[in-house]
């Protein structure tokens, strides 16, 4: 899942995915509606694939937690989070990442976690196929008889 070309841009609704890059700007398309528009380096953007979510122990990427929604809830966020409380969106995270920070995370960071993943999921922008990695020994190997 490479979410690097998705981007979050600080004042724009939604998000949004690189399609080129100019001189001090870059060239995104909504994934709401689908418009393209220039994204200004004076505006404050996040990309997706640097964004990480505060757990007990480590950092968890965005991407990880989009994994763990997927394999506990399937392709549809299973309730409302537009209108859950911040007790419930607490319930869903809680179930979704065990181990998420309470006191880091708050309840508009889960608000949009459930939305990107939606947004993303409906619009087939995320991959949930788990990339086989291959030993660095036999791919070495393999190298150096060519």
């Amino acid at each position: 899942m490479d979410l690097s070309k998705i981007v979050s841009i600080s004042g724009k609704p939604g998000l949004y995915v690189v399609k080129s890059q100019a001189v001090g700007r870059l060239i995104v398309e909504s994934v709401l509606d689908g418009k393209c528009t220039p994204a200004f380096a004076r505006e404050r953007m996040s990309s997706l694939e640097e964004i990480s979510i505060f757990s007990v122990d480590e950092d968890r990427p965005l991407k990880e937690v989009f994994m763990m929604i997927h394999d506990k809830m399937g392709d549809k966020v299973d309730f409302d989070y537009k209108k859950a409380t911040p007790e419930q969106l607490r319930e869903k995270f809680a179930f979704v990442m065990p181990d998420y920070d309470e006191d880091a995370v708050y309840p508009s960071d889960m608000k949009k976690v459930f939305a990107w993943y939606q947004m993303l999921n409906d619009k087939g922008l995320l991959d949930f196929t788990v990339e086989e990695e291959k030993p660095e020994a036999e791919t070495e190997a393999k190298e150096e008889k060519e």
